[in-house]
């Protein structure tokens, strides 16, 4: 009998044991700072949406976050950086939609984003928008498509090389619309930009942000943004839906992973912290005027986004035959 009480006693014992350095590591964190790295150098969206996520965490849990910056193969280094990392919450991913497209683009990725990964929550989505040349005569969506079937694949249009979103919003465009255009990659958006703008290409799908002043000055003309809705930084451009592409949606995201087996407290609470920041009026204003929106999620919802955008990523390049350079 006694040992069967000594049995009961040092189980619960056990188990109390557990449950409350589970408490404990929920209500300690963090206690030293927190790194989010970034597969891209500082300046562009995602080091853009990092940072401001950096400042939020920071506001809110009083320790110090900081952006780690690890450019080079696409963001596959800044990821398996973070595949690696302690599973203890201070080592976080700040992932894009476009690492999700080249994670499909790869042959044999040495990592894998469902598998080496714990979700924390989507943090930001924004369209691309559809720009053409200001001397091509195409003043909409039905018009540009007109002239790309007269002569199929006259038209061209720009990226930043391929298997990057743009790439893939144009080869949507020309299989949804069963149209025929030639693609330009390019090494950068910037370049693609500048050639539209120029004229060495007719077309090219630059984010919102980066050509709104170039739409309003008139150095380029916007037919659609890529997103279901309209953007509020273009709210008078439609969406390739409204102009007859249905179906069509396609939106550049950011959002946070840690390392998989990374506390489910710890993950509970950072997608608590960041969902309440994103929720507020402050970050809803400055995101608007770069034509984005917050959208925080659960990490279910999130992993669900990922696995959904990679299937379809995977599937569009099979179905076009598309190779990595």
């Amino acid at each position: 009998m006694k040992i069967h009480s000594l049995i009961i006693y040092t189980g619960l014992a056990i188990s109390c044991l557990f449950f409350c350095a589970g408490i404990a590591h929920s209500q300690e964190y963090p206690t030293k700072p927190i790194h989010i790295v970034v597969g891209y150098t500082p300046g562009g969206g995602a080091d853009g949406a990092a940072r401001l996520a950096a400042q939020k965490l920071q506001e809110s849990l009083k320790q110090s976050v900081i952006v780690d910056n690890r450019p080079g193969a696409s963001g596959a280094i800044a990821i398996e950086a973070v595949a690696r990392a302690p599973m203890d919450g201070y080592t976080l991913l700040l992932l894009t939609s476009a690492n999700v497209a080249q994670a499909a683009l790869t042959a044999k990725p040495t990592y894998d984003l469902e598998r080496d990964f714990a979700p924390v929550t989507l943090l930001i989505t924004g369209p691309y928008v559809l720009v053409v040349r200001p001397t091509l005569p195409a003043r909409n969506v039905k018009e540009l498509i007109s002239i790309a079937r007269e002569v199929p694949g006259k038209l061209n249009y720009g990226s930043s090389g391929v298997g990057g979103q743009a790439h893939f919003a144009g080869e949507m465009l020309s299989s949804m619309a069963s149209i025929q255009m030639t693609h330009i990659p390019y090494k950068g958006s910037s370049e693609f930009v500048t050639a539209t703008v120029g004229g060495q290409i007719d077309l090219s799908f630059p984010s919102v942000a980066s050509a709104a002043p170039l739409i309003e000055s008139g150095k380029l003309r916007a037919l659609a943004v890529t997103s279901a809705t309209r953007s509020t930084l273009l709210p008078d451009v439609p969406s390739l839906d409204e102009s007859g592409i249905k179906g069509y949606d396609l939106a550049v995201w950011y959002g946070l992973l840690g390392p998989r087996g990374t506390p489910g407290s710890v993950i509970s609470r950072l997608n608590e912290t960041l969902g309440k920041s994103f929720s507020a009026q402050d970050v809803r204003t400055f995101l608007a005027k770069q034509g984005s929106e917050p959208r925080a999620t659960t990490p279910q919802q999130f992993a669900e986004i990922i696995k959904k955008e990679f299937a379809q990523n995977l599937q569009l390049i099979k179905a076009l035959n598309i190779k990595p350079e």
